[in-house]
């Protein structure tokens, strides 16, 4: 009776897993449409009242490239989103052209106009708010219009970036320290005046009210009451919602668990009891599985990289043009070390996923498919070309070395966060994807046939199909691409590639080979895991707009962003169950403690998730507050805790149970690992709690009080407090970077002094 329930159970979940994420997909891409369609304008030309052409088309597409070619996101950011140092162009635009033009009409003013007892400033703040709010762009002949007045200030404004990229004058050269520009690496007049015109734009997207509506194309962000742009009702409305609904989500997911937990929770014991040994002892070490050790060696290597860049990077805060005196900024500037520092973040933890899938699938179905190793090792050569081609490509942009700009959208820099690498870079990875796909599959493949957990695999088969594929969303835009079409695709791959897909793999195949192990019932690991990928993906899919409030889209995407972003925190809460029940596994037997530390990581993944996803995301992500916090240090705080803390502990987890069985573990300098798991988490508690969020949170307060530009400006990023706050995470650094040598100093021992050979099975 209790298989025909569980049976009924697991097909059930596979109906509704599949049915819903039919509806969520199908959602996202409906409204993917009202994004193409209702996308900010770029219009044919902007014109001045008296004929004068301003800027055209042609100008800001250009200007876009100019500004991915120097790094973009990396260097300042564009509607929120990209680096934290420089301000954001969009709003520092539109305050500097708002003041230059409240000056001009204060100057043009009649004493009749003067109102007593009224400062002149207040007068004209309404006829300021009308002229910059108001729409002109025709959509029929493509052109928009602005006063000659205002034309005067967006010259104004783009004089002085003009000698900022240029870097004229020694005011000039100054502010670029502070934003940590290159000093050498200058614009000429026409990639200056063409950039200018791509944050114009940006800016007058922000600010120009939507046809028919009274709120702008970006939903009145950035916060800036001198132009009316002030947090819409529906920004409080879908907070409000967003919030209920999640106490509402974690009420009902803590309910079924209680009420679950006897029937299969509680239950994880097999069939035929705990295993008395550890089964995998009899696993043997196949030629591919062999191959992937090198694999293991790089993710040390590039983890080392990143937290050197990530010192580098953060160091640029304080001093802006090196490292303790020593004059980095033209060799290493800091638009070249953020790059690699978060793409490192995600290549390092990308590859240890992928190489023990690598290493797993042999080992589950005990096959290896001719050619598997050749495979293996290829696609090992093709990811480190990738990097080096790739980061070649940036430096080599960045320092003006690519002054073809299609050249440089194919090999050099994107500038866009996280997919900063060269189109053909990209082709390449989506090979390189799918043909990890091919090898997973054909070794897995024969697992399926008679095995007792083929619904397990089965989810391990759908997941890995779907990690080589959703890369593919990263190609969807072009050189040109608006730029609110190109964050919806970009948010496909960091949000559901990055941050869903992965996970459900890494969950998987944790289960399998649990079960494998004699840790798990299969109808419990199987029912378990789909319950939690149903819950995961159905807030994760639509909580991908949570990203998308102010990129230029629809009143539409923020209510269903703030929907599912809280529905998605929910099962985040919830994780001192799962916590508990691998600390109880754990336990079950003497042979387990050669999965200690394996374990330990996968803990810790579970109080991060908590902490860093689900506490540190819901800070920002209800619309009211991230109306206010967007591209603050709260999103880095919340960035660190959560792709290190759940994705990163995730990886080394993986790779040291693949270790497991390439090493003798008996021969583990234990020591280090435990300097190493302590020091790696009690450095990243340090770093968020003692410096990041600080940060974020007088940042924020500054965005509420006065205007979201002024949060952002080199006077406040560099006055004193913020500057504590900086030096405040060196000590998280040092005790992090404790800890990741320590782990690589580990890993290093564990593979010269005791790396098995071929075809040879694991001893305890």
């Amino acid at each position: 009776m209790q298989t025909y329930k569980t049976t009924f159970s697991i097909k059930r979940l596979w109906v509704l897993l599949a049915a819903s994420m039919f509806v969520m997909f199908s959602t996202l891409l409906l409204f993917g449409r009202e994004i193409y369609q209702q996308t900010p304008p770029i219009p044919e030309q902007y014109k001045t009242e008296s004929g004068d052409i301003v800027y055209s088309r042609a100008d800001i597409q250009r200007g876009q490239n100019v500004w991915q070619s120097i790094g973009g996101m990396q260097q300042g950011s564009i509607w929120g989103h990209g680096g934290y140092l420089a301000p954001d162009w969009t709003a520092d635009w539109l305050h500097r052209e708002a003041e230059i033009l409240l000056e001009a009409m204060i100057a043009n003013a009649s004493t009749s106009t003067r109102i007593p007892d009224v400062p002149i400033e207040k007068v004209y703040e309404i006829p300021l708010r009308t002229e910059m709010r108001e729409n002109t762009y025709d959509p029929n002949s493509g052109i928009a219009v602005v006063s000659d007045l205002r034309a005067q200030a967006i010259r104004d404004v783009a004089q002085h970036y003009k000698l900022l990229f240029q870097g004229t004058g020694e005011q000039y050269l100054e502010l670029r320290k502070d934003y940590a520009f290159p000093i050498n690496s200058l614009l000429n007049e026409e990639d200056a005046h063409d950039l200018t015109a791509f944050i114009f734009w940006s800016s007058w997207s922000a600010v120009t009210n939507r046809p028919g509506d009274d709120i702008s194309y970006t939903s009145n962000w950035p916060h800036d009451p001198l132009v009316g742009n002030i947090p819409t009702p529906s920004v409080y409305i879908w907070s409000i919602i967003s919030v209920l609904l999640l106490l509402a989500g974690i009420g009902a997911l803590v309910w079924y668990y209680v009420r679950q937990y006897d029937i299969w929770r509680a239950d994880m014991e097999p069939e035929t009891g705990f295993a008395k040994s550890d089964i995998l002892a009899n696993a043997t070490i196949t030629p591919s599985m062999k191959a992937t050790a090198k694999y293991f060696w790089v993710v040390c290597a590039l983890f080392l990289v990143q937290i050197l860049l990530g010192i580098v990077t953060a160091h640029y805060a304080v001093e802006g043009q090196g490292l303790y005196g020593l004059p980095l900024v033209d060799y290493l500037p800091y638009s070249v070390t953020r790059t690699w520092h978060t793409q490192l973040s995600v290549l390092w933890i990308a590859t240890a996923w992928l190489a023990t899938g690598l290493y797993v699938a042999p080992m589950l179905s005990g096959h290896e498919p001719k050619f598997q190793r050749f495979g293996v090792n290829f696609l090992f050569c093709s990811l480190l070309l990738i990097v080096v081609g790739s980061f070649a490509g940036q430096w080599l942009a960045v320092h003006r070395f690519i002054p073809d700009l299609t050249v440089n959208f194919w090999f050099g820099h994107q500038g866009y966060e996280y997919i900063d690498l060269g189109r053909f870079w990209q082709i390449y990875l989506f090979i390189g994807l799918l043909l990890w796909v091919a090898l997973v599959l054909r070794a897995l493949w024969p697992a399926l046939k008679g095995s007792n957990n083929n619904t397990l695999i089965f989810l391990v088969v759908v997941a890995t199909v779907s990690i080589g594929l959703l890369y593919g969303a990263g190609l969807m835009w072009g050189q040109h691409t608006n730029i609110s079409i190109m964050e919806y695709w970009r948010w496909w791959v960091v949000h559901l590639w990055v941050e869903g897909i992965f996970e459900v793999f890494a969950t998987a195949i944790i289960s399998v080979v649990f079960v494998r192990m004699g840790l798990l019932r299969v109808s419990v690991a199987a029912t378990s895991v789909l319950f939690a990928t149903f819950i995961f993906l159905n807030g994760g899919v639509l909580g991908t707009f949570h990203h998308l409030y102010w990129s230029g889209t629809p009143v539409s995407v923020l209510a269903l962003g703030a929907t599912f972003s809280a529905l998605e925190v929910v099962p985040l809460m919830v994780v001192g169950f799962e916590a508990y029940n691998h600390a109880k596994m754990e336990k079950e037997a003497l042979w387990e403690k050669a999965y200690h530390w394996p374990f330990m990581f996968f803990s810790a993944v579970l109080v991060w998730n908590m902490i860093g996803a689900g506490l540190f995301g819901f800070l920002i992500n209800p619309p009211v507050a991230l109306y206010y916090m967007q591209g603050l240090n709260t999103t880095a705080n919340h960035g660190h805790a959560a792709l290190f803390g759940v994705y990163g502990m995730l990886g080394i987890g993986l790779m040291l149970f693949c270790m497991r069985g390439l090493t003798d573990v008996s021969r583990w300098n234990h020591k280090l690992l435990n300097i190493a798991f302590w020091s790696l988490n009690i450095g990243l508690a340090m770093m968020t709690l003692l410096s990041l969020l600080p940060q974020g949170l007088w940042q924020t307060f500054a965005s509420i009080k006065y205007y979201y530009a002024y949060a952002r400006t080199a006077e406040f990023v560099h006055s004193p407090i913020m500057e504590a706050f900086v030096w405040a995470r060196v000590p998280g650094d040092i005790v992090f970077s404790i800890g990741v040598f320590a782990f690589t100093l580990f890993v290093y021992q564990a593979f010269t002094k005791s790396e098995r050979g071929i075809g040879e099975t694991v001893k305890v």
